[in-house]
């Protein structure tokens, strides 16, 4: 592939505003999912070698253009709106167990985490959970799991990438 097509590349990061993956850069491109990934690998080493102030992250199956930590802190006064609060303790706990038991009803969370109505809603404002369906049991009550947004937050591939569940200690998993 060429230069121009590396461009490509770069420009679907940054025009698409959201991980893009192989396959849509493959249909860009017009090329097969090996050498879109190929010249991915290639793009990546130029923007590091250039050190142009942003990066190449895969995520969320997919790639997108970031900021390096070192520099957000510099960046604060552009961007808006402000970032959200931090999740409380209880939000997170509540968080991991849907991530980790998904799809899950509400009785179940609050069998494992105790009241937890508000933070699931909590959780939905903030585009971390959302519906995935109804259970079959009893009432058909609805199911939760976890959203693209969940994962790009906490900086995932995809649910594999959790870290492996030792006990039943779900929040400090999530916590870093």
């Amino acid at each position: 592939m060429t230069a121009p097509a590396r461009a490509l590349i770069g420009a679907s990061l940054l025009a698409a505003g959201r991980p893009v993956s192989a396959r849509e850069l493959g249909t860009v491109l017009g090329q097969d999912e090996v050498t879109v990934r190929r010249e991915i690998q290639a793009f990546i080493g130029q923007v590091e070698a250039a050190g142009l102030g942003f990066l190449v992250e895969e995520v969320a199956g997919g790639y997108r253009l970031v900021v390096p930590a070192g520099l957000a802190a510099q960046l604060s006064p552009l961007l808006s709106p402000p970032p959200l609060p931090p999740l409380s303790s209880a939000a997170l706990e509540v968080l991991a167990v849907v991530a980790y038991r998904q799809p899950i009803t509400r009785a179940e969370i609050e069998a494992m985490r105790g009241g937890s109505a508000g933070t699931v809603v909590t959780l939905q404002e903030r585009e971390l959970v959302k519906v995935v369906g109804r259970s079959q049991a009893v009432g058909q009550p609805l199911l939760y799991g976890t959203t693209e947004r969940f994962l790009l937050e906490f900086g995932l591939g995809g649910l594999g990438d959790l870290p492996p569940l030792e006990g039943e200690d779900f929040a400090h998993l999530l916590r870093g």
